[in-house]
């Protein structure tokens, strides 16, 4: 009972990876608000876990009305008094090459994965600042990370939930607030008719949400993205090479296209602290190079 007393929000938890979600943190003691958008599938889910013995209330709202994800977390608050957990795992897919996607279809993904993860990070944010205490968990994609045909939506508002964990977990580190992204694989509605059989069957939901408490724990960690499916879990890193410092004179482009393998030579590579991190190496790269020609008269 890891989680005993906590008290979590699953986001798109009426079926699929969010109901693994929201069964796995009620069987390791958390209360649970499970959300989705299809009432009958969020109460019958939290109905499961009320008949194994936790506590749990369903609410059916889209995570993109504000006011419905507000009167959510007020009526958890009601219930228990305090927010611990949120994870961030309702999406959408409209998948098609970008010839052929509508702006429609690229603003609604964005909207549902994105600005969803926004607005409900939002509502519960002062609540986790005030207790000095909050787990938020984004559900970010190998789509975003590295790239998908087809899901040119899917892939920016995923790789935008990164941007996003990585400012929130700075501003909210001194409130004791820790946010992590989860990149799971994991045979849901979502994947049908993309995978072989016998890749599904290894693909168990449960397999990724075996990954949730590293990431909403108490031993959490912050800024971390975990990749997980059929058992196997990694880190990826969003990283940033030595490089190369070019002297700004007539022959700087060309310079810069010859030293190409230099500048994507990944020996030495950093994950940055944060973003100042990239301005304040190339000023101090800058000035290194300056002091050099001083020195050198």
């Amino acid at each position: 009972m890891k989680l005993s007393g906590r008290i979590a929000i699953v986001t798109g938890a009426g079926g699929g990876l969010g109901r693994s979600h929201a069964l796995l943190l009620a069987r390791l003691g958390a209360s649970v608000v499970v959300n989705d958008m299809n009432e009958e599938a969020a109460r019958k889910v939290a109905d499961e876990i009320i008949a194994a013995g936790s506590e749990a209330i369903a609410f059916a709202a889209s995570v993109t009305d504000e006011a419905k994800v507000a009167e959510m977390v007020a009526q958890a608050m009601g219930r228990w008094g305090r927010i611990d957990i949120l994870v961030n795992n309702a999406g959408i897919l409209r998948d098609k090459s970008f010839a052929k996607m509508s702006i429609e279809d690229f603003r609604q993904v964005v909207d549902v994965h994105l600005m969803g993860a926004v607005v409900c990070s939002k509502a519960a944010w002062e609540i986790m600042r005030e207790q000095r205490y909050g787990r938020i968990v984004m559900t970010t994609s190998s789509s975003g990370l590295y790239g998908n045909f087809g899901q040119s939506n899917y892939g920016a508002a995923k790789m935008a939930l990164v941007g996003l964990m990585q400012t929130l977990s700075i501003e909210g580190e001194k409130y004791g607030i820790r946010v992590n992204c989860l990149a799971p694989t994991a045979a849901t509605a979502m994947t049908d008719g993309l995978l072989a059989p016998e890749a599904l069957a290894e693909l168990l939901p449960e397999r990724v949400s075996n990954g949730l408490l590293a990431l909403a724990g108490e031993e959490a960690p912050t800024r971390a993205i975990l990749c997980a499916g059929a058992g196997h879990f990694a880190a990826a890193n969003v990283t940033l090479t030595e490089g190369v410092q070019i002297a700004n004179d007539d022959s700087a482009p060309e310079a810069v296209v010859a030293a190409w393998p230099q500048i994507r030579d990944r020996a030495g590579e950093m994950v940055p602290a944060y973003g100042f991190t990239q301005l304040e190496r190339e000023v101090a790269s800058a000035t290194a190079q300056n002091a050099g020609r001083t020195a050198h008269g």
